[in-house]
């Protein structure tokens, strides 16, 4: 029987905190059928989500990133284009591209924090991981491919 394999696209910006996301998801898919893929922030995981889908060779595409205030800009703006950018790529490959961008409301860079949103992205991590499983079953039992 052949696996199912899974894309995970992470950005390196705040990795120590990001990177836990893909200790969640490979708690809960095995790290055989994951091709794991860095980018340098979350601008870029659109892009290379839609290629990466486009491809076939993935049953879904995880993109994880930390997009936080850095006080010179409106962070927001980055998140809802990371988002839209995100969902138009699974829209228009027809593979499933899950969300793992979490943009905090109040974040400063203590080692208080830092624990709190290591620990929120493996569990993030693992929620992806299971909607992969669901969203790639359910479209097998239904027949719809990309």
């Amino acid at each position: 029987m052949t696996h199912t394999l899974y894309a995970f696209v992470k950005a390196n910006w705040h990795a120590d905190i990001v990177d836990q996301a893909l200790v969640g998801f490979l708690e809960v898919i095995p790290t055989e059928q994951v091709d794991v893929f860095d980018v340098p922030g979350a601008f870029e995981m659109p892009l290379m989500a839609r290629d990466l889908a486009s491809t076939g060779r993935y049953g879904a595409v995880a993109c994880a990133a930390f997009v936080v205030d850095g006080g010179i800009y409106r962070h927001e703006f980055v998140a809802q284009a990371v988002v839209d950018g995100l969902m138009r790529a699974g829209l228009d490959t027809g593979v499933p591209v899950l969300s793992v961008s979490l943009t905090p409301h109040h974040y400063q860079e203590t080692e208080h924090h830092n624990e709190i949103f290591k620990a929120h992205f493996v569990e993030k991590g693992r929620e992806a991981a299971r909607a992969a499983l669901a969203i790639a079953g359910a479209r097998k039992g239904s027949k719809i491919a990309a």
